[in-house]
């Protein structure tokens, strides 16, 4: 069973004390007077920087549609994904060769519980997870994330993980945004819920995990993130977007 505790344990911060002493004034390079032209009138042509041209993406569609796949070979499949080599054609019409990671897609779930009284809406408590990470090498804190079953849908399967990994259900769920973690290789799209009004409950993670879990405030996350601290890209992404939407200024 996951630990539960609603301590503010914060990663010890480093501080950097500014340095007293003033910075060496500029040098600015007096440049010699134009040299006068051999004919009378004719001015001195003046070279200009180059400059990349400025665009919006909107203005120029790129190509779109799928690739057409000449051949897919499964390379390897294991419990958790599949190694694909796709031998295709894609959109614009290269031919080419690709070895893809097929996976179901994983859900992220950001719980958020904002105080009784409505105070501090800008800077409510979040459910954070610190657990070990055997990719990273390291323990890593994180938002509560796990992977799709087959034919589950994505709210289905958030509501599940929240459950399993902290026991906490929420009363209100929305989408946060979708994305690609490493789309050059990996097919695996991330779906990310804002979960709110929180029911605390039982937590039953699945044998090969183990999970301590707390609350923290938003502010305090992005206190973190700052730091250097929280090195996680799902949690990263959500957090930070969340945050944005709130209109929460990060400190300089």
């Amino acid at each position: 069973m996951a630990k539960k505790t609603t301590e503010n344990k914060k990663a010890p911060r480093t501080t950097t004390k500014k340095s007293s002493s003033a910075a060496a004034p500029r040098k600015v390079s007096k440049t010699a007077p134009p040299k006068a032209t051999a004919k009378a009138g004719k001015a001195t042509p003046k070279k200009t920087a180059a400059v990349a041209p400025k665009s919006k993406l909107k203005k120029k569609a790129a190509p779109s549609g799928t690739a057409q796949i000449l051949d897919s070979v499964v390379a390897y499949e294991g419990p958790l994904f599949r190694v694909m080599h796709d031998h295709l054609i894609e959109p614009g019409g290269r031919e080419s060769h690709r070895d893809v990671i097929k996976h179901n897609g994983s859900v992220v779930i950001l719980a958020i519980d904002h105080d009784k009284h409505g105070k501090h809406k800008k800077d409510p408590w979040v459910v954070i997870e610190r657990q070990y990470r055997h990719a990273a090498g390291q323990y890593l804190w994180e938002l509560p994330a796990g992977k799709l079953d087959a034919g589950e849908t994505a709210l289905d399967g958030a509501k599940r993980e929240l459950a399993e990994e902290t026991g906490y259900g929420a009363r209100k769920w929305s989408p946060l945004v979708e994305y690609f973690a490493s789309p050059g290789f990996l097919g695996e799209s991330m779906k990310v819920f804002l979960a709110e009004g929180l029911v605390a409950g039982d937590a039953h993670p699945e044998e090969d995990e183990e999970i301590d879990f707390r609350l923290v405030r938003l502010s305090e996350l992005i206190d973190l993130v700052d730091e250097g601290k929280i090195i996680d890209g799902k949690t990263l992404t959500s957090v930070l977007l969340y945050a944005r939407q709130l209109g929460l200024k990060r400190k300089k």
